[in-house]
């Protein structure tokens, strides 16, 4: 292909996960098996994302330990934020969205963190606000799990509060007049005396706004519900989808919900996932993917599945269909695990369901560059997506692989830049700048 979209700009982002999102790269050589537990490993994500000039680094969270890891490192690591901020001190563009749970936590303390994330990086800040469920995670913070309309119901009001209290601030409140002895106009700091079901909260925030006014707000996830909340309140999605027609589908509803609130229908920026191998040739991607397939074993790959699916690895067999006990229980599956859920509702072995759809619905790109960039540039051009989120399957040399050798293609088919034209995320984005955002730097206000 070799059409220039010259009206649209192509986003992408990349989602790093420790070694890689492939099962086997904690085992692939060169990588390593501990990177989610040591920041030196984010720090070069971070520096070869930014030489790539991605639109924006996206780490996902989960607070507990979630997963069986005694075959599958499936551990999330450090904090988002205290990764992000490590970025920020060694990037200068990049933007930095990470998540947190608007279920196990309170809304001032989020926006007081994802604030100094903001100010920390001149506004580069995203935050993907997100609902959290199942025992091994709710356990570690209530007795009773709250129930999904709870959880979304909470997380609604909780949006609402973190916006008023970033909105707290005008733009010229914070003077520091070292002539005039003014430092601040209190009149231009407003409490925000919240009083709703869920929470009562007076603030205002204790620090300014960013350059960019404050973080981009993120969702993730497939489920009916996560499209209602960013229909409402999203600013950029990270979701899961296999092929064109059903992202279209999905969007379409999304795009319509978003009308129906008042917002315009590109209001939300699509960027779905994309787990990338990349090779000189296609026959040297795929092979690089069955040797990741090896090196993960067949115990790992179950391991993943039934960890999506909410099952007992013990209860499946790789060259067999998921039990028809067990099948019923698949149509209650949500979010990412969903695409998997579908194909082992059907039938197929759970060799097949690992190969389609173990990657969490996401859709896997192996092959040459130009078959990468031929597959970004597709779905591009359907005009369902705004670009992609980038998973590569062995972070360690899939990111430099897909940064110096697919983005050139992209930039000579005039999809995608080369070099940064602005300095926040929101300029990244192509969205709106809100109306408290500090016009210069704070450093030079002070």
């Amino acid at each position: 292909m070799s059409t220039v979209l010259s009206e649209r700009e192509l986003h992408l982002s990349v989602h790093p996960v420790a070694a890689g999102h492939h099962p086997g790269a904690w085992r692939w050589p060169g990588a390593d098996p501990v990177a989610f537990a040591r920041i030196e490993g984010y720090l070069e994500v971070a520096k070869v994302a930014e030489r790539g000039k991605l639109d924006s680094i996206f780490l996902a969270d989960v607070p507990g330990l979630h997963a069986d890891i005694g075959d599958y490192p499936q551990v999330n690591g450090l904090e988002p934020t205290l990764i992000l901020t490590a970025m920020a001190v060694v990037t200068q563009r990049i933007g930095l969205v990470g998540t947190a749970s608007t279920t196990f936590n309170e809304p001032f303390n989020i926006a007081r963190r994802f604030r100094a994330l903001d100010l920390i990086s001149h506004g580069r800040a995203g935050w993907n606000a997100v609902t959290t469920s199942g025992p091994r995670v709710s356990g570690n913070f209530v007795a009773q799990e709250p129930t999904s309309q709870d959880r979304y119901a909470r997380a609604e009001e909780f949006i609402a509060v973190v916006l008023d209290l970033w909105r707290s601030w005008a733009p010229s409140a914070l003077g520091a007049d070292v002539e005039s002895g003014v430092y601040a106009d209190m009149a231009g700091i407003r409490p925000i005396d919240h009083h709703g079901a869920q929470f009562d909260v007076r603030g205002p925030i204790s620090l300014p706004p960013s350059e960019q006014g404050y973080p981009v707000i993120y969702h993730a996830g497939v489920s009916d519900d996560v499209r209602t909340l960013t229909a409402r309140t999203g600013e950029a999605m990270f979701t899961a989808v296999t092929d064109v027609d059903t992202a279209r589908s999905e969007v379409d509803a999304l795009r319509s919900r978003a009308e129906a609130f008042g917002r315009s229908r590109d209001a939300v920026l699509i960027l779905p996932g994309l787990i990338t191998s990349v090779g000189g040739t296609e026959e040297e991607a795929l092979r690089r993917r069955q040797e990741l397939d090896e090196l993960a074993g067949t115990r790992g790959a179950v391991l993943g599945l039934a960890a999506q699916l909410g099952l007992n690895p013990d209860a499946l067999e790789l060259d067999r269909p998921v039990p028809h006990a067990l099948r019923d229980s698949l149509t209650q599956v949500r979010g990412h695990a969903r695409a998997a859920a579908r194909l082992a509702y059907e039938g197929r072995t759970v060799r097949d369901v690992i190969r389609r759809g173990g990657g969490g619905g996401h859709v896997v790109a192996a092959g040459a560059p130009e078959q990468i960039a031929d597959l970004i540039e597709s779905w591009f051009a359907s005009g369902v997506v705004g670009g992609f989120t980038i998973m590569p399957d062995v972070t360690v040399d899939g990111l430099p692989a897909f940064v110096d050798h697919v983005v050139p293609v992209l930039q000579r088919r005039g999809l995608f830049r080369t070099d940064y034209q602005g300095a926040t995320l929101r300029e990244h984005y192509g969205l709106p700048i809100p109306d408290v955002a500090v016009r210069r730097p704070l450093a030079q206000a002070m």
